[in-house]
């Protein structure tokens, strides 16, 4: 079996004895690392980790590991990778995006700059209902290639994993043909994806006025093929101001369930939708954007296992109010920060800049903010017995730095690509990032 040995690590980041599903409160300032480490990799696996040199037969001399030499039941094929001077992460994992789009909408971002508000531009026809009308008029297989395009960018920006969400068709017909691409992405890339279906995401202009039949028709129709087509791991609303109500979310959720998929919910970006609290009665497992979370709302996911997904690209765009993270944390609740990557809101899947973004303005150590973009995030994608830490058993998704001094430096310096090896289930993703950066 090929086996990968990485050598001479500067320092092992995020891992675990004992795996967790996702972290909360304190315990998310408690960041394990190893420094002088190697890390083993069988397969699509993580074999084992431990500190220590390697010698010339690539054995690692025992220094307090426990293990003498790992490698003497290596055989070959054997790739042997030096990382000194580097870190070596899990790769991120982005629990919300929505990737898979036909072309882009600069124009509408003027008009942010000249002072029209998103709801403003919604109704003008724009924003979403815009995109929607120009996935209608492109194929799957150019959907394809441009979504090809926006994965092996994150790949290269350090993203093991990521959750993509349907939500620009709006029509039966748009809503499949979005879901079957991203069919199609799982196949074909080595990220690990999961897929959402958010039929729910605006309210075509032909139902202007009637949005209880644009219901009615996600719930009698969409639904019902999309489960037939299993075409999704996940179903999702966007339940907030100017949007789907508390019942209508309700409704949809109810039905979803029925048809055995679970929630993940768009809650509390524009106001105090009562999104949180439907997601939480449907036991979401993710609730995102949350930029309008109060005491109730805080108290209520306290007593849930849903995660809250802090969109930080989304606010900084759209130039919002930021998410309370810091008091999340401080009463006990995990956090996940992921990209929310999109034509229209935030134009980007660069998960080191969220990584930073939950620092400064969200003001999260660097510890928390990396568990928010790893572990957390592969909780709110349920792949977190799999992946968003070194430990174990779980799967070889991680990444190798350039040289940099430490952890802390990945978010310190906001404006660079730090990665330059990446692995995914096992292979080197692409060598040699940094040349092409």
């Amino acid at each position: 079996m090929k086996q990968i040995l990485i050598a001479n690590i500067k320092e092992l980041i995020n891992i675990e004895e004992h795996p967790q599903l996702s972290v909360a409160g304190k315990e998310m300032s408690l960041l394990k690392t190893l420094k002088n480490a190697w890390l083993l990799i069988e397969g699509d696996r993580i074999r084992d980790y431990g500190t220590g040199i390697p010698d010339t037969g690539y054995g690692i001399r025992d220094t307090g590991s426990g293990i003498q030499d790992p490698a003497s039941s290596i055989q070959d094929p054997l790739t042997v990778i030096d990382a000194t001077d580097r870190l070596v992460f899990p790769s991120f994992c982005d629990a919300h995006t929505h990737l898979v789009y036909a072309g882009s909408r600069e124009i509408e971002y003027v008009d942010k700059i000249r002072g029209l508000s998103y709801e403003e531009i919604a109704k003008r026809g724009g924003g979403i209902l815009n995109s929607a009308k120009l996935l209608h008029e492109t194929s799957e297989d150019e959907l394809v290639e441009q979504a090809l395009g926006r994965l092996n960018e994150i790949i290269n920006l350090g993203t093991g994993a990521v959750e993509i969400k349907s939500g620009y068709g709006l029509t039966v017909e748009d809503e499949l043909k979005m879901l079957r691409v991203i069919r199609k992405l799982k196949e074909i890339s080595p990220l690990t994806i999961v897929s959402t279906f958010l039929g729910a995401h605006a309210l075509p202009a032909d139902y202007r006025g009637r949005q209880g039949d644009y219901v009615d028709l996600v719930i009698n129709e969409m639904i019902p093929q999309v489960a037939s087509e299993e075409l999704a791991d996940y179903i999702d609303v966007f339940c907030d101001r100017g949007f789907f109500t508390m019942e209508d979310t309700d409704r949809i959720l109810n039905a979803g369930m029925k048809y055995g998929l679970r929630p993940k919910i768009h809650a509390n970006e524009l106001d105090y939708s009562g999104g949180i609290q439907v997601g939480v009665k449907y036991n979401a497992l993710s609730v995102d954007h949350l930029e309008y979370t109060g005491k109730k709302e805080i108290a209520c996911l306290i007593k849930s296992e849903a995660m809250p997904v802090i969109l930080p690209g989304a606010a900084f765009f759209l130039n919002m109010t930021s998410a309370p993270a810091r008091r999340m944390i401080d009463a006990g609740l995990p956090v996940a920060f992921a990209s929310d990557f999109n034509p229209g809101s935030s134009p980007s899947g660069n998960m080191q800049l969220i990584l930073s973004m939950a620092c400064i303005t969200y003001r999260l150590l660097p510890e928390e903010a990396i568990f928010a973009t790893t572990l957390n995030g592969a909780y709110a994608m349920g792949v977190s017995d799999d992946l968003g830490s070194i430990a174990r058993g779980k799967k070889a998704n991680l990444f190798i730095t350039k040289p940099i001094s430490t952890y802390e430096f990945m978010p310190y310096a906001y404006g660079s690509n730090k990665v330059e090896r990446v692995i995914l289930n096992g292979e080197i993703a692409r060598s040699e990032i940094a040349k092409n950066s």
